[in-house]
């Protein structure tokens, strides 16, 4: 199975660092349980997809995305009703990989993070984060 390692942390300060890429996100949660499956279907760009994340706290987690047409987003979509965010991703260089920052709209304004994904948790464990990263929350229930 895919394993997702990443940590994730509050955004310092006002400033958004220079950007490489910017994408929309619509994100909508089909089902979340308290032992850390998520369930969620996500428009990024024009790109749409159902992923399944399963894993409590920590760096690793099982992730699975699978594609979907933009016919049966339409169709899910209105199952996530209540259960929705608005963001807008930042691909920012940070050493030799790249962090996304996410700055979240609607309800959720006001609310930056970042994340950055790693190889192992090895070098998740030794990635040191820049000034501008605030304080660290992976593992903490969104």
């Amino acid at each position: 199975m895919p394993l997702e390692i990443e940590r994730k942390f509050l955004l310092n300060g006002d400033l958004l660092p220079a950007a490489v890429a910017t994408e929309p996100i619509e994100q909508g949660y089909l089902a979340a349980t308290e032992d850390g499956v998520e369930v969620r279907l996500r428009r990024i760009a024009s790109q749409c997809v159902l992923g399944i994340k399963r894993g409590e706290g920590g760096f690793s987690r099982v992730e699975v995305e699978l594609p979907v047409t933009e016919t049966q987003f339409a169709e899910l979509w209105p199952a996530t009703a209540g259960a929705r965010l608005v963001k807008t991703r930042h691909s920012v260089p940070v050493y030799d990989t790249l962090a996304y920052v996410d700055v979240y709209a609607q309800e959720l304004s006001g609310l930056r993070t970042v994340e950055v994904e790693f190889p192992s948790e090895e070098t998740a464990r030794a990635f040191t984060p820049p000034d501008w990263f605030g304080a660290e929350i992976t593992g903490a229930k969104e």
